[in-house]
């Protein structure tokens, strides 16, 4: 049952979650009004963890619930704080951090990563679909090989180049192209787009659906 409090000046709705017999009480924060009257347009999902390859016989249940909680959990309950502002408002737009890996591609050690992601995928989805009758737009961006300390998690910095030059572009991507995306999303240039994932991957996924460590197959 919903309700709320008062703490810091930021209301609080704490829901309760019912899954396999048993519930537990999530405190979902609501967005207060800008002091100086204006409007927030845009909710950033950018949540996540640093991501452990792990071959799927030896993932534990502490670490798919941690995988859950950072990449798609945490997208919900972000979405419910700025829903409240946003309806009052009459519009707004959640973007959001997916990636290529989970709908489009393929990774050994990464099936709970990808199991979350393609969660993202099909929330930015149904949620754009639910959402768009109060004006509020989702979409996201499906990053690819991207230049970032994260990447380190996955190989060498020789995996990541030889995995990025089989794409169309034959380089790796920056942060910055990332940035971009976004920005674009969250423009007035794209205010009839909502529900979509935009790939930014520098042409990979043009070519392949399966990645190794022994390189693209």
């Amino acid at each position: 049952m919903p309700f709320s409090d008062q703490r810091g000046g930021v209301d609080h709705h704490r829901r309760e979650h019912v899954a396999d017999g048993g519930s537990s009480i999530v405190d979902v924060p609501t967005l207060p009004m800008p002091a100086w009257g204006g409007l927030i347009s845009v909710q950033f999902d950018f949540s996540g963890q640093t991501v452990l390859v792990t071959d799927v016989a030896r993932i534990t249940p502490a670490i798919l619930e941690r995988t859950l909680a950072a990449n798609l959990s945490a997208l919900f309950w972000l979405t419910q704080a700025a829903l409240p502002l946003f309806e009052r408002q009459e519009q707004g737009c959640v973007l959001v951090t997916s990636s290529v890996i989970g709908q489009r591609v393929a990774y050994p050690g990464l099936s709970h990563y990808a199991a979350s992601k393609a969660g993202v995928n099909g929330f930015i989805r149904n949620a754009a679909l639910e959402l768009a009758p109060k004006g509020i737009r989702v979409n996201g961006v499906e990053p690819g090989v991207i230049r970032t300390p994260a990447m380190a998690n996955l190989g060498d910095a020789e995996l990541s180049s030889r995995i990025a030059g089989r794409g169309a572009l034959g380089q790796q991507g920056e942060p910055a192209d990332i940035a971009g995306a976004m920005l674009f999303l969250a423009s007035d240039a794209a205010s009839y787009i909502t529900g979509q994932a935009i790939v930014v991957d520098g042409g990979v996924t043009l070519r392949d659906t399966t990645v190794s460590q022994h390189g693209a197959a």
